[in-house]
């Protein structure tokens, strides 16, 4: 056991802020607009450029990107939808806020990424038709095969969204041996990122869209902002007057301020280098957990974004209480959604998804962020083993 002894808690996520992310706020502060400015429509264009998409939407935070992907593509009550139950509740809420149906698919227990198998099974145990769409998540950072799951989509006559909060800068290797980063627009019609402090690119709150689609990117334009557009070629009474604007449609106000884009410009200047930290902590984890038997920590991959690093023991409850008493403050992602009270309310139980819940018993999430030290996650690791010694 080593001498080190933290100066503060280590959390499973911290945000990074730098002077230049405090200049660029304050810089931002002193502008003309707080809101509705430029610093918005850069931090788009940058983001798009970053994930290589055509267009990128900035919203207020990830659940808002995600309710209006689902308002975009139209779910109506009634229409079915298929997600993984390893997920923020987010990915499900966003089909109920608009009336659909949620139906899951249990995981594959190598990577708790949804087994894109059980997903065949659940379509062809249905007409077809039965099902509207499917959200795949990039859980902890390692991509879904998302040719899959559009050979799918395709098949079944499915949209997809990708739920690409936990993989900016995450990539996976297509059957044609070309790299496909996390939200690129080639596979999914949309896919959506969240800026909260613990995740790559921290900006507060605060959320992205990006889609190659120019139809659902001018719907979602007008969603974020309640509905309402001024653009002259979309009006229906153009010569009103410079004042005119028409409220076309029943929108939200989901829209992102721009002293936090300032700040999401400044973030993904630096999100390479994040990126390759969080892979540098990922190997060393590896290194250190290779040869303990009681230890398995979730299958990586070369384009792994590692918003996470997930291992699997027998007694959690006990390691998460210990390393609590050690000033590491570890965490456990995700609660099944479909144990959660509101999901059985709508008729699902626990038992129903073996692999997801034989997971959830096992899993913790040891710190993983850009600014963790060396010597840091070799106390995280040396408490580890000293748990499992007892």
């Amino acid at each position: 056991m080593s001498a080190f002894t933290p100066s503060r808690p280590i959390p499973y996520g911290r945000q990074h802020i730098t002077d230049a992310d405090v200049q660029a706020v304050i810089s931002t502060l002193h502008s003309d607009f707080l809101t509705q400015g430029p610093q918005v429509a850069e931090f788009e264009r940058r983001f798009a450029e970053y994930i290589g998409v055509e267009y990128a939407v900035a919203v207020s935070n990830g659940t808002a990107a995600l309710h209006l992907c689902a308002l975009a593509l139209g779910v109506q009550p009634g229409q079915r939808v298929i997600t993984t139950p390893i997920t923020f509740a987010a990915s499900a809420n966003c089909v109920r806020y608009c009336g659909g149906e949620v139906y899951f698919a249990d995981i594959d227990p190598e990577t708790a990424l949804i087994d894109l198998r059980a997903v065949r099974r659940l379509l062809e145990s249905h007409p077809k038709g039965y099902f509207h769409g499917l959200i795949p998540v990039d859980f902890a950072g390692l991509p879904v095969d998302l040719e899959e799951a559009r050979r799918l989509a395709d098949e079944f006559g499915l949209w997809l969204i990708e739920d690409a909060c936990h993989a900016p800068g995450g990539f996976f290797t297509d059957s044609q041996g070309q790299e496909q980063r996390c939200g690129n627009g080639q596979l999914a019609d949309l896919a959506i990122f969240s800026f909260h402090p613990v995740k790559h690119i921290a900006t507060g709150e605060g959320g992205m869209i990006t889609t190659n689609r120019r139809d659902l990117y001018e719907q979602l334009l007008l969603l974020r902002t309640h509905g309402i557009t001024r653009d002259p070629g979309r009006l229906q009474h153009p010569d009103e007057g410079g004042w005119y604007y028409e409220m076309q449609e029943l929108g939200y106000n989901y829209r992102m301020p721009d002293m936090l884009c300032a700040l999401g410009l400044t973030q993904l200047e630096r999100a390479d280098e994040g990126l390759a930290r969080r892979r540098q902590l990922a190997r060393q984890y590896d290194a250190a957990f290779a040869e303990l038997a009681d230890v398995t920590p979730l299958a990586g991959a070369a384009g792994h974004a590692y918003h996470l690093y997930v291992i699997q023991v027998p007694d959690r409850r006990g390691l998460y209480d210990f390393l609590r008493s050690k000033q590491i403050f570890a965490q456990v992602h995700y609660i099944p959604v479909h144990t959660m009270p509101y999901y059985q309310q709508l008729g699902w139980q626990a038992g129903d998804f073996p692999a997801a819940e034989a997971y959830y018993a096992r899993c913790l999430s040891l710190p993983m962020f850009p600014s963790l030290t060396d010597a840091e996650q070799q106390y995280v690791i040396d408490c580890v083993r000293e748990f499992l010694a007892r």
